[in-house]
């Protein structure tokens, strides 16, 4: 039975305009890939401020990568 891999990153401790890598295998995983090539988003998690945490998919290895951070880039826009 294969394993699936969970990492969490959180946005605010990445450069960039929000492109990040898988932690496993490296694949670039964008914001703008609206066609789901390298990852599928498998749910979001939210709270009374709005979106707390998003976990996708990376299509490349089937690892789950959940994304933290949304609040205080809420609070910066």
């Amino acid at each position: 039975m294969k394993q699936t891999q969970v990492y969490k990153i959180d946005l605010t401790k990445i450069d960039g305009s929000g492109d990040l890598s898988c932690p496993r295998c490296e694949t670039i995983i964008s914001p703008d890939d609206c066609t789901e090539e390298s990852y599928s988003l498998l749910g979001t998690k939210v709270n009374r401020h709005g979106l707390d945490e998003l976990v996708i998919r990376c299509n490349r290895c089937a690892s789950q990568i959940h994304l933290t951070g949304f609040s205080l880039l809420q609070k910066l826009a």
